[in-house]
């Protein structure tokens, strides 16, 4: 009986230690086995843990972990997400083989490695797969085409090489592949132009080579293929012109040349082309006017010739036509102005001719227009801001001329304004007071008159702001200049600027000023100071006095200092030499006096720096007379003084008989001396009487 008793207990323990067991189901196993193979510093995974007690309802434990995925029953891991929790490591994938009815499979924007692993293809009812932002490298395993339900295929942004896997054209439900942003190489497979459900492929940023497969041509339901920033040879294939469903179309940066196929004109879906940054020549095809979708078109950055297109009036959804960066010419049609959607006009750098249409701007809502580096002429379109979103008006190295257009003052949407190299003429009708967004501000080199605008004070985010080269400008610089709160550069050199430098009250952004080549008078405020930011001042060809003040060497980033051609007077700030940034210093042609610091700095700046003032020596320039010591010399008592007049007076003796010497040498012939012989000079007439 008592054996009998023992036995019951042994059976009742074992049973008891095989239901704790029984409590650790499989799936959650698998699930701690995978977690033990990842680093995980965040400790993202904390909740991932087995509660002690049985199991009794049979259910996976894991369902009630973060990122795992179960039916409704909890019987069934149907889902797993690990995306951005920080976790790296390598994984062996051994664990995948247990998770058969696993539907969907993130591990995206983490920082895991090495190869991926070849377990994942067994997740045969996988419907998303996506590895996208991590670093898994090595070649694409062998496998994927076992994934017969996957619609999404997302390895975007790792380090796998090695060619692109044919085999994922066997996946015929899938809808997604993107392989963008990784190092494959050689060609893109032939086999890709076989998918019957793909609607987006993306293959950017990788080492594809060879000629574009014209196969693609069959993929008619794609909407969306990216395959530029790659280098390819050859041209686009025309039978691209086939896909018959395609929207968004982008092979830019991809070396590609030859002319566009005027067949991508039947892609009468295509909201976006961008074929920018390659060899492409010849002519912009007049029948792109079929798009009608077309909203985005950018052809920049090739070598594309010709006018633009009088047929574009048609492409009534165009916002965006940027052909910067060409070789196109002609004029700008008239029915560019007439898009009513258009808001970004980029044709710099052409050789386009004319004026700009009149009306451009009145019937859209413009935001950026950059038309510099071309020959245009005439004024600015009058109602180019009435939209009321102007952003950036771009049109420097042209020829314009004429008067600013007054509604520029009222443009308040603005921010970057750049119209120098120009003839424009007449005075700035800027109002800062109206212009609250506007950073950045250049009209140099053109012919403007009438000051630099009063109330630049109120331009609370200027950051930039050059008139120079405005020859005939004059006026004064207004008393709050410095107080702009974000001012970093300020030129107004050669503008003929009269009156004093206003006080440095408020500069503490300042990195650059020029004034140079003006009428400027008066002294440096010694408020400079408080420009603790500025690394460039250049006052120099002014009307400037004073000392040179001593504020300026304790200005931690001045690199460089010109104030060369004023009246400065006095010496030379010790302390500049002791400025660990500056780099180049000017003083030439002042009134500058005294010896140059012996500081290695100074040297440095060579002779040219402190030449035209008369009272300045010291190295670079000639030495200073010892003056101390001509003072001892001559100190009474002195023994050395009494030898010193000796010496003078025979010296003063000496030159007495020489000059007598001379005189009566003059009255005799003409002698040549040749050499000494014997310590005698032989003399001879002179061959020559002059």
């Amino acid at each position: 009986m008592e054996i009998l008793r023992c036995r019951y207990f042994n059976l009742l323990i074992a049973s008891m230690f095989i239901t704790a067991i029984s409590a650790a189901d499989p799936f959650s196993e698998a699930l701690l086995s995978l977690k033990s193979e990842f680093i995980d510093d965040s400790n993202s995974l904390s909740d991932w843990f087995l509660p002690s007690g049985v199991n009794p309802s049979r259910k996976i434990y894991a369902c009630s972990w973060s990122g795992v995925t179960c039916n409704k029953n909890s019987t069934m891991v149907t889902g797993l997400d690990l995306s951005m929790k920080n976790l790296g490591g390598a994984i062996s994938g051994k664990q995948f083989s247990l998770f058969t009815d696993l539907v969907n499979l993130n591990l995206s924007f983490n920082s895991f490695s090495e190869k991926l692993p070849v377990g994942i293809f067994n997740l045969t009812n996988l419907g998303s797969l996506d590895i996208s932002r991590n670093n898994f490298s090595g070649h694409f395993p062998n496998g994927i085409s076992n994934l017969h339900h996957l619609v999404v295929l997302d390895a975007f942004s790792n380090s796998f090489s090695g060619p692109l896997p044919a085999e994922v054209s066997q996946i015929q439900s899938l809808r997604v592949l993107n392989f963008a942003g990784s190092y494959f190489n050689g060609p893109i497979p032939s086999e890709y132009g076989s998918f019957k459900s793909l609607e987006f492929i993306h293959l950017a940023g990788n080492f594809l080579s060879g000629s574009i497969p014209p196969e693609l041509g069959k993929l008619k339901t794609v909407t969306h293929m990216e395959i530029g920033y790659n280098t390819y040879q050859g041209s686009i294939p025309w039978q691209l012109g086939n896909m018959s469903e395609l929207q968004y179309l982008d092979i830019a940066d991809a070396n590609l040349s030859g002319s566009i196929p005027r067949q991508l004109s039947n892609l009468t879906k295509l909201q976006s082309l961008f074929l920018f940054r390659n060899q492409l020549t010849g002519l912009i095809p007049w029948e792109f006017s079929k798009i009608m979708p077309l909203t985005s078109l950018d052809l920049s950055d090739n070598q594309i010739s010709g006018p633009i297109p009088e047929s574009f009036a048609e492409l009534k959804n165009l916002s965006l036509l940027s052909l910067m960066y060409n070789d196109m010419n002609g004029s700008v049609p008239e029915g560019i102005a007439g898009l009513p959607l258009l808001d970004s006009l980029l044709i710099w750098n052409n050789f386009f001719t004319g004026s700009l249409p009149w009306s451009l701007g009145r019937n859209s809502k413009l935001k950026h227009v950059d038309v510099s580096t071309n020959n245009f002429i005439g004024g600015i379109p009058p109602d180019i801001c009435r939209g009321g979103m102007l952003l950036k008006l771009i049109l420097f190295s042209n020829n314009f001329t004429g008067r600013l257009s007054p509604s520029l003052s009222n443009c308040s949407s603005l921010v970057r304004l750049r119209l120098e190299d120009n003839s424009f003429s007449g005075e700035i009708p800027l109002k800062f007071s109206n212009l609250p967004d506007t950073t950045y501000v250049d009209l140099s080199r053109n012919r403007l008159t009438g000051g630099i605008p009063s109330d630049i004070s109120k331009a609370s985010k200027l950051q930039y702001f050059n008139v120079s080269n405005n020859p005939e400008l004059g006026g004064n610089i207004p008393a709050k200049t410095w107080s702009v709160p974000l001012l970093q550069n300020f030129s107004a050199s050669s503008c003929n600027i009269t009156g004093n430098l206003p006080p440095f009250q408020f500069c503490e952004l300042v990195s650059v000023i020029e004034l140079n080549m003006n009428n400027l008078f008066g002294t440096v405020p010694e408020s400079v100071s408080n420009c603790q930011a500025l690394e460039r001042i250049d006052l120099a060809d002014n009307n400037l006095i004073g000392h040179i003040p001593n504020e300026l060497a304790s200005l931690p980033n001045l690199c460089v200092l010109d104030l060369s051609q004023n009246n400065f007077s006095g010496s030379i700030p010790v302390n500049l030499g002791k400025s660990s940034s500056l780099v180049h210093l000017n003083v030439s042609y002042n009134d500058i006096s005294g010896s140059i610091p012996s500081e290695k700095i100074f040297g440095m700046m060579g002779s040219s720096a402190f030449v035209g003032n008369p009272k300045l020596c010291g190295a670079p320039l000639k030495h200073c007379p010892d003056t101390k010591e001509i003072r001892n010399e001559f100190e009474l008592g002195s023994k050395r003084t009494q030898k010193l007049a000796w010496v003078l007076i025979i010296c003063a003796g000496g030159g007495f008989i020489h000059h007598n010497f001379s005189f009566w040498y003059i009255l005799l012939p003409k002698r040549t001396e040749r050499p000494v012989e014997d310590g005698f000079f032989y003399w001879t007439p002179s061959i020559h009487s002059k």
